[in-house]
């Protein structure tokens, strides 16, 4: 965790910062695939150190390993928890029987939820920023091309998305519900600990070629930096009138 959280503040997380993939773990892939999209959200690491020390957010948990590794923003349940394949891409080291796929998740995504539970439930912030990264391009469908530069994630709480695809159009990016997928979709970690506990929240996609180098980086915590405190306001207005 970065940062030191607030009661009241702002929580960043971020399911897929890691690259990491422990020694003992032999995933079966080509090392420079830890790199690519599938493996990590680029630039997410780097956005979120920079919006703790400028104080935008109060603190940010931040997943610890490769989304190859366990994808932390799939229900316990979903069958890409740990993905055999990824965008073309055969993850064989992956192909684990029932006793050592319980061990990895109990090794790496229970407490990883257990532990951002336990962070909620002690220090209850206002609003939740959840931080991923996308290719503009997937291997798989060379032919569907994402046309953002920011896609905004939602499942049943749109408020703070209502709010903020508006204001980011307005200050110059191309913006909207993120596309081919959604938070409809893919929104677990959001649906369990922000809808689950009616804390608002904005879930924030960058695309990773702006935002995995480090101008780009800085060009989004530019703008995401204002855009949290705006968000703060709306939401501590509210709260304020009931």
């Amino acid at each position: 965790m970065l940062g030191r959280p607030l009661p009241g503040g702002i929580l960043l997380v971020a399911d897929h910062a890691s690259a990491h993939v422990p020694k003992d773990i032999n995933l079966g892939i080509a090392p420079a695939l830890l790199q690519d999209h599938i493996a990590v959200d680029r630039g997410v690491a780097a956005v979120a150190t920079l919006l703790v020390g400028r104080g935008a957010v109060d603190a940010a948990w931040l997943g610890a390993v490769s989304r190859l590794v366990v994808d932390c923003n799939r229900d316990v349940q979903a069958p890409g928890i740990i993905p055999i394949a990824s965008d073309g891409h055969a993850i064989p080291g992956n192909l684990l029987d029932h006793d050592a796929h319980e061990q990895r998740l109990a090794r790496y995504y229970h407490p990883y939820h257990e532990g951002l539970a336990s962070l909620i439930a002690e220090c209850r912030p206002s609003m939740i920023l959840s931080l991923h990264s996308f290719t503009s391009k997937l291997a798989s469908h060379p032919d569907e091309q994402r046309p953002w530069e920011i896609g905004i994630l939602y499942n049943e709480d749109s408020r703070l998305a209502r709010f903020a695809i508006p204001w980011l159009t307005a200050a110059g990016w191309q913006v909207g519900d993120q596309q081919p997928y959604s938070g409809r979709l893919l929104n677990h970690t959001m649906n369990l600990h922000a809808e689950g506990n009616g804390i608002p929240y904005l879930g924030v996609e960058m695309r990773q070629d702006i935002a995995g180098v480090p101008a780009g980086a800085v060009r989004f915590a530019d703008t995401l930096a204002p855009l949290l405190q705006e968000c703060l306001a709306q939401v501590t207005a509210v709260g304020s009138t009931r």
